[in-house]
């Protein structure tokens, strides 16, 4: 057992302040991801919360370029164009054209302040940082604030769960019904854009949906029980983040040797692992095992 234990787990893993950090807010920002991304999917706002990822992207270059936390970068202007999308989106009724607009000025932008931190203030790692996630650096401040911030979207999103799920399912009948439909989308996308910017601290902001969408995604395809597939999509999402810490903690071992692998990239591999598995056994596998039950039971 202490071998196998060993295999898995590099030395000094538990003992490691650092992975014990990562793994904290990692699981928080996973668990609550994966709640707020099925009604992401429900919505069809896929897109919308890749963009809010970018424009946050955006606030934290510029963070790195202040010098302040990159939290507050990612938070306030990924906040922002969630709200402007929601303005605009709502205004002219074009939703993913007002979602491009945004996109493309936050890349743009992203791209120069990168630029900045690159070669005006000597911050090499500020990309790699922006874009992939730095969970192994995640300060106590930091978690605090993400546990904070995790636990004010939940009461929120708890308040407004009844009225949110009616908008989602019939916006008709939810204006029918006299529910202030657009009050509760501009709450919802302002929960979306602060769930995908504690997921840009964990994988960057280039991969933060992966999280938010990956999971919900997978859960969806398992149940139509929108409850259940809230906890079915945390779980993967949590067991996703633990799973890519442990890979990339191990990794350091791994060639090239002494550096470690992104945990990014072990997350989003493992995701997407997930989703397929799920959606080859709904496809392929399950519609197979249902046959093979019907003619048991012809014969019986």
């Amino acid at each position: 057992m202490n071998k196998l234990i060993e295999f898995i787990f590099a030395p000094g893993f538990f003992q490691s302040t650092e992975v014990m950090n990562a793994l904290t807010a990692g699981v928080v920002t996973a668990a609550v991801s994966g709640i707020v991304g099925v009604f992401v999917i429900l919505r069809g706002q896929s897109f919308a919360s890749h963009a809010v990822s970018d424009f946050g992207g955006t606030g934290a270059a510029a963070a790195f370029l202040l010098g302040i936390n990159s939290l507050w970068g990612f938070i306030g202007f990924g906040t922002a164009a969630a709200v402007c999308m929601e303005f605009l989106g709502n205004r002219f009724k074009e939703r993913d054209l007002a979602t491009g607009i945004v996109l493309s000025v936050a890349l743009g932008v992203e791209a120069l302040f990168l630029y900045f931190d690159t070669n005006l203030t000597g911050k090499a790692n500020a990309p790699m940082t922006v874009l992939f996630g730095s969970v192994f650096l995640v300060d106590r401040f930091t978690i605090h604030m993400v546990i904070l911030i995790t636990a004010i979207i939940i009461i929120i999103f708890l308040a407004i769960y009844r009225p949110l799920l009616m908008c989602s399912i019939d916006y008709s009948m939810a204006f029918v019904r006299g529910i202030k439909v657009s009050m509760i989308n501009f709450i919802f996308i302002i929960l979306m854009s602060l769930v995908v910017e504690e997921d840009s601290i964990i994988v960057g902001a280039l991969l933060s949906t992966a999280l938010v969408i990956g999971p919900a995604a997978a859960a969806i395809r398992i149940t139509d029980n929108i409850k259940t597939a809230m906890l079915i999509s945390a779980v993967l999402g949590s067991v996703s983040i633990i799973l890519g810490i442990i890979l990339s903690y191990d990794s350091y071992h791994w060639p090239p040797f002494g550096r470690g692998w992104p945990v990014s990239f072990f997350v989003s591999v493992i995701i997407l692992g997930f989703y397929l598995v799920v959606r080859f056994y709904k496809e392929f596998l399950k519609p197979i095992a249902s046959k093979h039950r019907g003619v048991v039971a012809h014969y019986e």
